[in-house]
């Protein structure tokens, strides 16, 4: 099977939409990671200290089938034009181990993985 990771970055506090918006389109979890945005709009100062905005960056693995409407989903709930003001895109996973897309767990125990 073909997998993808599907990346957002989004507004810090839409980590929750984004993930509720990834599993009712299919996604099984996703790993969120807490990140500060260094783009071109400058930094805020505050107390003399440039502060960079708060961002939270979500890390989804998919099967290549669903990746399209899982991001799909993501960019309805957490888009650019929404206050998550996410960014979506994805990339080629090669050589993944450990995932049981689709496994059950009897075939688990018998390293059918």
């Amino acid at each position: 099977m073909k997998y993808k990771l599907i990346v957002t970055i989004v507004n810090s506090g839409y980590s929750t939409t984004v993930m509720d918006a990834a599993r009712e389109a299919g996604a099984t979890g996703g790993t969120v990671i807490h990140s500060s945005g260094a783009g071109a709009h400058k930094a805020e100062k505050l107390f003399g200290i440039a502060v960079s905005p708060e961002k939270e960056t979500i890390l989804i693995l998919s099967a290549e089938s669903d990746t399209e409407n899982i991001m799909r989903a993501i960019i309805k709930k957490a888009g650019l034009n929404t206050l998550g003001a996410g960014l979506v895109f994805s990339l080629n996973a090669d050589n993944v181990m450990g995932v049981a897309f689709g496994i059950n767990d009897s075939e688990k125990e018998e390293g059918k993985e």
